[in-house]
């Protein structure tokens, strides 16, 4: 009788290590998804759209070169926390972890506020400077746009601006979502466009620009994000899609006046390659 018990018991507990050793995997792909890459993707914005990192999106697809991939391959976007640097990710109780290869831009796009509201949240003097284990406390709301008379109206918060120079694309984001992509002239090898993060700092209907042999009145609904660097409107050609400027970013007319009345001053530019 006694060999029938524990012979009973041994067999509960193997089928319950079954139970638990099987639950394992099927959890943690309960928290993947799979993407698959369109035109225009890169991995900056994908990591973006997900609330996760770059570095965590190569390291679950044994990605090693974080600037090719291709329309049509399956990415695995791995869940909430697994971010591929030290401590997790996710947020708990109102505070994030930096993990490697994190910006503020796409934190505050994550968590659908602005990277200044993060600046006075957490008192921070540099929104350019970041580590890897840093608890960052998340503002509620996305208050703290920066500021200023935006002459397009509206709220800042959630709203940021990115510049792909590889793709020669500048898109509007509202928080996580793209809502308009638009083909860019960058600034050529001898007048590299800036890279980094910046906010618009002014913004006029039309301004005369010179430099070195050239000349443009009038250049319609500019907006000066990083000294004398601005998105603007263009009228002397129609390469888009090609570096073709002094290191601002060329738009179309139609899209530079879209962009002028959507996006207030203190709005976040981020650009990369």
């Amino acid at each position: 009788m006694t060999g029938k018990r524990s012979f009973s018991l041994k067999l509960v507990v193997l089928i319950a290590v079954l139970i638990v050793v099987l639950a394992a995997p099927l959890a943690a792909h309960a928290q993947q998804r799979v993407y698959v890459v369109q035109r225009g993707d890169n991995l900056y914005r994908i990591a973006a759209r997900y609330g996760t990192t770059i570095q965590a999106i190569m390291n679950a697809n044994g990605l090693r070169n974080a600037n090719f991939i291709w329309v049509g391959q399956r990415l695995i976007i791995p869940g909430s926390g697994s971010g591929g640097g030290s401590g997790g990710g996710a947020a708990s109780g109102g505070i994030h972890v930096v993990q490697r290869g994190e910006i503020l831009a796409t934190i505050a796009a994550r968590y659908g506020t602005t990277v200044q509201a993060f600046v006075n949240a957490n008192g921070l003097r540099n929104a350019n400077f970041i580590w890897v284990g840093q608890r960052l406390r998340i503002p509620g709301g996305g208050g703290g746009g920066g500021g200023g008379s935006s002459g397009g109206g509206g709220s800042s918060a959630g709203k940021w601006i990115e510049v792909d120079l590889s793709s020669q694309r500048t898109y509007a984001h509202q928080g996580s979502s793209v809502v308009r992509t638009m083909v860019v002239s960058t600034g050529i090898a001898r007048y590299p466009t800036p890279t980094g993060s910046f906010r618009i700092l002014s913004k006029y209907p039309a301004v005369a620009m010179s430099g070195p042999g050239y000349y443009l009145p009038g250049v319609p609904h500019t907006m000066f994000f990083y000294r004398g660097y601005a998105l603007h409107g263009t009228y002397w050609h129609n390469n888009f899609g090609h570096p073709m400027s002094h290191g601002c970013i060329n738009l179309t007319k139609a899209d530079a006046a879209w962009l002028y009345s959507w996006a207030p001053v203190g709005t976040l530019v981020q650009i990369h390659w």
